[in-house]
């Protein structure tokens, strides 16, 4: 189960009367509790299965009791040029430049990167996720700022591809 679909669950439970959902998988499991001044009955449902689109890193998940502060819109990006290839961020969460404050940033404009090199990392719900590069070529561009909010298919990097 992704970040997307958790949200997405976390929505849809705090708009209805639902006071506790869980779902189990594998080695996975989610609990989602309402406050109970918002709960007028309860409602149980048969687990359904959630097919996997791609893995997880979680190391033993939490209980989620509210859901997040949605992200203002972001204006959309300009259009890239026809000659470059974008990385784009696979989850939402908070982009860092670096892997610790008193590191140097792992890619800049103009470094050249190759499939599988780290150019960024994505921390979601206190987890460091690398982000690696699916193309080979040059940095072109950083089309975010450090330690800031990411969302799922923000456009991150432009690269010429080599």
């Amino acid at each position: 189960m992704d970040f997307k679909q958790i949200q997405e669950l976390i929505k849809m439970i705090n708009k209805s009367n639902i006071g506790e959902f869980t779902v189990e998988q594998k080695d996975f499991k989610l609990t989602i509790k309402q406050k109970e001044e918002n709960i007028t009955q309860v409602v149980s449902a048969p687990v359904v299965p959630v097919h996997h689109t791609a893995p997880v890193q979680a190391a033993a998940p939490q209980p989620i009791a509210a859901p997040a502060a949605e992200a203002p819109a972001k204006p959309k990006a300009e259009a890239a040029p026809a000659n470059t290839v974008t990385i784009k961020s696979p989850m939402i969460g908070t982009f860092y430049r670096k892997t610790s404050p008193d590191k140097p940033n792992l890619i800049e404009v103009g470094d050249a990167v190759t499939a599988g090199k780290v150019v960024c990392i994505i921390e979601a719900m206190k987890l460091f996720n690398e982000i690696e590069s699916e193309v080979s070529g040059k940095i072109v561009k950083v089309l975010v700022d450090d330690a800031s909010p990411v969302e799922y298919d923000q456009p991150l990097f432009l690269v010429e591809p080599a």
